[in-house]
């Protein structure tokens, strides 16, 4: 993949410590000479890029498995950054002990809900094991190597083994293999490609309240040769049975893009683009 923005030493925010999914996504995107921006959570995140602390930042948005991160829409929708770019990142599981651990010598495995949920049917063959629920995956390797116990691991990247000094007990130890997780590339500043690589948009609306309205917007899209690729709701806070919808567009011909949005222009209410960028490599 060519990113949009050819990043030299620059710094960016990801969700999560050195080691995260975020940082792999960050620097197959923008390639090695980066710093890191580390944030304990996504509301962190934007915070850290209001108070201009970095103006890149790397957000997960969807799994495969998990389904979509619902609040990081609205984080994004109530802020003044743009989508940039994305990328679809293969998540592969690593148990990962202390060096020179074994399996046999655990009695607690730490990590994400998500990753635990994701390795189940790995620790059926070890009932020794507990596995404890923590804030992030990164984070857990980081605590089993200052721990430095036999009895720790953790569930995490192959690049959180390497960064804490950790042995790799079992390899790709999820599941199901078939377990992406699509990562937005936000900034408020986007200087766009040559209009014709970009192939796709995220926007939101809401839409009055009448029989048939969101139907009718669809039509439209697919009468310009819009391919809907996702459309997600969220309620409208203090408007009951009032929605906001986030759908993302793929097409061929940026001006006929431009045409399908000036067709639903006055059809719906609160437009708002939230990038329009080059389509990842899934």
């Amino acid at each position: 993949m060519t990113p949009l923005a050819q990043v030299s030493t620059e710094r960016i925010a990801i969700q999560g410590v050195k080691g995260a999914f975020h940082e792999i996504a960050a620097r197959k995107f923008f390639g090695p000479a980066i710093e890191l921006e580390e944030c304990m959570s996504f509301p962190d995140l934007f915070q850290a890029m209001d108070e201009q602390r970095t103006k890149i930042g790397v957000v997960a948005i969807e799994n495969t498995l998990a389904g979509t991160i619902l609040p990081n829409y609205a984080l994004l929708r109530n802020s003044t950054f743009n989508i940039m770019g994305e990328i679809y990142l293969r998540i592969e599981h690593q148990l990962c002990g202390i060096r020179g651990g074994k399996i046999a010598d655990l009695r607690e495995v730490f990590s994400h809900p998500m990753a635990i949920e994701q390795c189940r049917q790995f620790f059926k063959d070890y009932p020794h094991i507990r596995l404890v629920e923590s804030e992030d995956t990164a984070g857990s390797a980081e605590m089993v190597n200052r721990e430095n116990n036999p009895a720790y691991a953790a569930i995490a990247s192959e690049l959180a083994a390497k960064h804490y000094q950790l042995d790799v007990l079992a390899r790709n130890i999820e599941t199901n293999p078939f377990n992406y997780t699509r990562f937005w590339i936000i900034a408020e500043e986007v200087n766009l490609p040559n209009l014709s690589k970009i192939n796709k948009a995220s926007l939101c609306f809401n839409l009055k309240h009448q029989v048939g309205s969101l139907s009718q917007i669809l039509l439209l899209l697919g009468g310009h040769g819009m391919n809907l690729t996702k459309i997600q709701s969220l309620p409208i806070v203090g408007k009951a049975w009032q929605y906001f919808f986030h759908i993302d567009l793929e097409f061929d011909d940026y001006e006929q893009y431009q045409r399908a949005i000036a067709s639903i222009q006055f059809q719906v209410d609160e437009l708002k683009i939230l990038g329009e960028y080059t389509r990842g490599e899934k």
